[in-house]
């Protein structure tokens, strides 16, 4: 299909937006995300009087630096333009452009920092510090517990249903990004939290039995309530370290390697695309390997 030319941006963002859920299958997180970064670029090529058409290299440089002048790091903007070449590669496909300028631009060099993580005893300690005296209390827990066990991400922790929980096998049903499906396994540590709460989940107002995780009102727990929990927990027992899913994630991912889980294993659990995504994890038990062996190997002695 042919668009007319003097459509606005506006029209073809929608569109757009439209085309990445309904044909690319992206989940409707990334989808909020793509969206924030062509309003960003729109309002900002407005305020320029630029010509969203007839962007030139130059002009992206300069947009580029404007984001650098704004304090974002490498990494946002490398994801603001990742946007944007996508959106402009929609373009062509459609044959409003015959070419997408976005590609002759290459993302700035992100470092690769190490995510922060727990240790064993510290998620112990944290765990066994929450306590169950109320509804809200074992399902916070439950929560905290399902996220470090499985290792999954909040937005699939927010849509997890009730029927994707596999008793039988301890196994998990979980649609990650891209609406990709894949199982992660539990074990009895989740199993008794879970069916605590599983036992007290009907004594909230429940409107939709789907979602596992649900709030006062009856509905799913949202990402933010989720993240807002987490902290809650971070506060209320004034952990060391600033918590977080991500943090729990994170934790997962290590510990598993620590003892002995190979990289491709914890790649397909978390659900990573790309193994380079995963072997990040693999810094964090190197540098402690090294940590280990110099201060534990006779050599230091000898010295």
């Amino acid at each position: 299909m042919v668009y007319n030319l003097i459509m606005k941006i506006d029209d073809l963002i929608e569109k757009y937006l439209e085309y990445i859920v309904k044909e690319l299958n992206y989940s409707p997180v990334t989808m909020e995300d793509y969206h924030s970064d062509l309003i960003m670029y729109k309002e900002y090529i407005n305020k320029h009087n630029l010509s969203f058409l007839k962007i030139t290299k130059l002009q992206i440089i300069d947009y580029l630096k404007y984001l650098d002048s704004l304090h974002y790091s490498n990494k946002s903007i490398s994801r603001h333009l990742s946007s944007l070449r996508s959106f402009y590669s929609y373009l062509v496909e459609i044959k409003v452009l015959d070419s997408n300028v976005f590609r002759s631009i290459r993302n700035p060099k992100v470092e690769k920092k190490l995510p922060n993580y727990l240790s064993v005893l510290e998620v112990e300690e944290i765990i066994n510090s929450i306590e169950e005296k109320t509804k809200e209390d074992i399902r916070d827990k439950c929560l905290f517990e399902l996220l470090y066990s499985t290792g999954i991400r909040v937005s699939e922790a927010s849509n997890m249903l009730i029927t994707d929980i596999v008793d039988s096998n301890k196994s998990i049903r979980v649609i990650g990004k891209g609406n990709k499906e894949r199982i992660v396994y539990y074990g009895s540590y989740l199993e008794d939290i879970l069916s605590k709460y599983l036992k007290v989940r009907e004594e909230f107002n429940v409107n939709n039995l789907a979602y596992l995780f649900i709030n006062q009102n009856g509905g799913k727990l949202s990402r933010e309530s989720i993240e807002y929990i987490i902290k809650k927990i971070n506060n209320k027992y004034l952990l060391k370290h600033k918590i977080s899913p991500h943090v729990l994630r994170h934790s997962f991912a290590t510990h598993l390697l620590d003892n002995g889980a190979d990289i491709k294993s914890v790649q397909e659990l978390l659900g990573h695309e790309s193994l380079n995504t995963t072997e990040i994890y693999t810094h964090i038990s190197n540098d402690r390997l090294r940590s280990v062996y110099l201060k534990c190997h006779p050599n230091k002695k000898r010295q």
